[in-house]
Order: C-alpha cells, then sequence, then structure tokens
C-alpha cells in the first residue's frame, strides 16, 4: 500500500543535524528512512572504485543506474574523498534523473510494508517529494556545523584542521546551492529549524509537535 500521505522530507545543508532528526522521526513514527546523501555516496565511490571521472556525466550516471543495496552498506561511503566527490557527482543532472525514482518510490510505497517514509536530503521536499505532508528544513551556522563536523572526524580517530573542514563545508555548500539542477533550497511550506543553538532533543520536539499536526490521521 502507498504511504503518499505519511512522507516526511528532512533537507538542509551538511552537518546540520537534519540526519539524525530524520532518524529519530522514522523510529519514532515507525517509518523507512532513506538517506538519500548515502545514494550519491555510492555514486561517488563506483566512480573512485572505477576510475570514473566527475568531467564524464554519461559515466557517472551509468554508475548511478548500477547501484545495488550492497552499494549502499560499503564502509567506504564515510570517507572524507567519497563526499567531496558526492557533492560534484550530485551537481550532475543525468546523476540526479538517474537516482529520482528511486527516491520516489522508496517515499510512495515503503520497504518492509512501512506505513510511511521519512527521507533527507538536499532537494526531497521541492523536488522529489514536493506533495510530502511534512517538509522540514534544518539548517545551523556553517561555523557551527564545521565545528560539528571537526568533532566528529576527531571521534573517528581521523586528522582534521578546523579551517580545512570550514573551507569544505564552505564549498559543498556552494556547489549544493548554486547547481542548475535540483539545488538546496527550502521549500516555501517547510518549517526551518535553525539548529546552531538547540540540542538534538529540542530540535526533535519541534520537528514532531509540526509533524503530528499534518500527518495521516492515526498515525503514531
Amino acid at each position: 500500500m502507498g504511504a503518499s500521505n505519511n512522507i516526511i522530507a528532512v533537507d538542509g545543508p551538511a552537518a546540520s543535524g537534519k540526519g539524525t532528526l530524520a532518524r529519530r522521526l522514522a523510529r519514532h513514527f515507525g517509518f523507512a528512512y532513506l538517506d538519500s546523501g548515502r545514494l550519491y555516496r555510492a555514486v561517488a565511490l563506483r566512480c573512485l572504485k572505477n576510475g570514473t571521472g566527475s568531467d564524464d556525466e554519461k559515466a557517472c550516471a551509468a554508475e548511478a543506474a548500477a547501484i545495488t543495496e550492497v552499494d549502499l552498506d560499503d564502509p567506504a561511503l564515510r570517507d572524507e574523498a567519497t563526499g567531496r566527490l558526492a557533492s560534484r557527482v550530485a551537481a550532475l543532472p543525468l546523476v540526479r534523473r538517474a537516482l529520482v525514482d528511486y527516491q520516489r518510490r522508496f517515499a510512495t510505497h515503503p520497504p518492509d510494508g512501512k506505513g510511511g517514509a521519512v527521507i533527507d536530503g538536499r532537494d526531497i521536499g521541492t523536488v522529489i517529494c514536493p506533495e510530502a505532508a511534512v517538509k522540514l528544513f534544518i539548517t545551523a551556522t556553517v561555523e557551527e556545523r564545521a565545528s560539528r563536523r571537526y568533532k566528529e572526524l576527531l571521534g573517528q580517530g581521523a586528522t582534521a584542521i578546523y579551517p580545512a573542514v570550514l573551507r569544505d563545508l564552505r564549498d559543498r555548500d556552494a556547489r549544493d546551492t548554486n547547481r542548475a539542477v535540483a539545488p538546496l533550497a527550502r521549500a516555501e511550506d517547510a518549517l526551518q529549524i535553525d539548529t546552531t543553538s538547540m540540542d538534538a532533543d529540542a530540535a526533535f520536539a519541534a520537528a514532531l509537535r509540526y509533524a503530528e499536526k499534518r500527518l495521516a490521521p492515526g498515525t503514531k
């Protein structure tokens, strides 16, 4: 059974907290969860492994069309090199087109018989699921996001330099907001939550209040 009236779209820039929030909403409502960023990271990783350059759009799109569930579970998806390339391949129209149907099917026909879907990304509420019952746009200052990413990298044992992390996030923001196809943008009817000075519990409470008013009657 489709769940087109029980879609929660969570958009925002990198390290804004949207992934943490989206996963928590999915657990609360018992919905299926999809991190759309993993799709683009999977494309980037396939490109890295196969020597496909981001300047070859058709080849990158072919990598996108070949993605399987196995690709989405590769630990190398979290590597910094994968993330940097993912931001570039995500700007390619043919790559985005190749992944649109996958995301829309997930949203309207969630796996495992789930009663709804939560998808986070950059263009979920504007392009992938403009009909979503709940649209959230999660943001924070780039300095705060860089601080979070810096601490995360240190926690993973990686060598990180804060200015470099900040520069990388600013570059990603520029690519995401200025790309010609499906740029990062807040949907007009999305609730914006600025997490700069909010902890995860406060952000979840704000999102939950908003979502409960808009999901189908009887949703947990």
